[in-house]
């Protein structure tokens, strides 16, 4: 029986008298895109930082794969096959777009000499060629990623996170701030690394949401409020009225 791409028992955070993440456990199965909504402050942004390592547990267990990730530190998270884009992108701007995802492939492989140049690497240079063309941002190669469009550099962050060859990747609101064309695609790009690597997302954009999951989890106030198929979760009474039916703000 294949193990669940994530998986978390009684997973509680909390922050002085607020409970950000409320005793929630969930599974989140392999080879299907997973996605997590819900309204400000419904705690998925920390829900990810517990799984990644970025915050400690006060209680319960993270899995992913069948390994335990409980409290481990982000880099043996890694190690341990998961990667994560961030709300906020994080990439170096004043690297090029190929020497940014080849720091990425270094650091994943390891290798790092004072004597060799890094162009001798040979396969690393076909690696970072190959994640470039992977997000397409062929051309874009040799241009520093500060002159990027945002959606260019959410492109290169996903080459970034590409790069640890994950098992599982987790994209916090991977179309936030893009325009339509950005949008079309980054989905597009989404989808295609799905059907190889266990992706969950954290997304606003319900548009999104519904046309790319194929599972997706509701939370509020820190804890689980529905799951289902997403024609299951536009049905939901429930959903509707604390999430749906509002806009909200980011979280």
């Amino acid at each position: 029986m294949t193990a669940a791409a994530l998986e978390t028992r009684n997973l509680t955070r909390r922050f002085g008298g607020l409970t950000a993440v409320d005793d929630v456990s969930m599974t989140l199965a392999s080879g299907r895109l997973n996605a997590i909504i819900g309204p400000n402050g419904a705690g998925k942004t920390t829900f990810f930082n517990l799984v990644t390592g970025e915050l400690r547990a006060d209680a319960g267990s993270v899995t992913a794969h069948g390994v335990a990730l409980t409290n481990l530190p982000p880099h043996r998270i890694v190690r341990a096959g998961v990667s994560r884009t961030l709300q906020i992108k994080s990439v170096f701007g004043g690297l090029t777009v190929a020497d940014n995802v080849r720091a990425a492939v270094m650091a994943h492989e390891g290798v790092m000499s004072p004597f060799r140049s890094i162009l001798s690497y040979g396969a690393i240079s076909r690696r970072v060629a190959d994640l470039i063309a992977e997000v397409g941002l062929e051309r874009y190669a040799d241009t520093k990623a500060q002159t990027l469009s945002y959606g260019d550099v959410a492109l290169l962050e996903l080459a970034l996170a590409l790069a640890n060859e994950p098992k599982l990747l987790l994209l916090d609101e991977p179309v936030c701030g893009m325009g339509p064309q950005e949008t079309e695609r980054a989905v597009a790009k989404i989808k295609d690394v799905a059907r190889r690597t266990d992706v969950v997302i954290i997304e606003h954009d319900m548009e999104v949401v519904f046309s790319i999951a194929d599972h997706i989890l509701v939370m509020a106030q820190g804890a689980i409020l529905a799951e289902g198929t997403p024609a299951e979760i536009s049905a939901n009474a429930k959903v509707q009225e604390t999430y749906l039916g509002a806009a909200e703000d980011e979280d």
